[in-house]
């Protein structure tokens, strides 16, 4: 998952309060998230593309296999084209503030 996002890119993600700067830190991250097996479904986006770069952003619903928990989330992303491939520059996830 880390080889997605630019070198300078930045997580913050969905079940952390730390951003997550370097790839390491991304990687400990998602090694950790992965463990409770989370099954994603994304409920609504808005993708933006540009010359060079894309933004989606939008609402996805976690449900994790452990525990059957879930999670409700906004979500955006930011890419932008290296020439080779789309890579993650920001990502930035964060549950909803209110229940429904």
């Amino acid at each position: 998952m880390v080889a997605n996002y630019a070198d300078r890119s930045v997580l913050l993600p969905t079940v952390s309060n730390k951003p997550r700067l370097t790839a390491a830190e991304k990687e400990d991250y998602f090694h950790h998230f992965l463990e409770n097996k989370p099954v994603g479904k994304i409920d609504s986006r808005t993708i933006e593309i540009g010359c060079n770069t894309a933004v989606d952003a939008g609402l996805y619903t976690f449900t994790f296999g452990t525990t059957g928990a879930q999670v409700k989330a906004r979500y955006t992303y930011t890419y932008k084209w290296d020439g080779r491939q789309w890579l993650i520059t920001s990502h930035h996830s964060s549950a909803m503030p209110e229940k429904n």
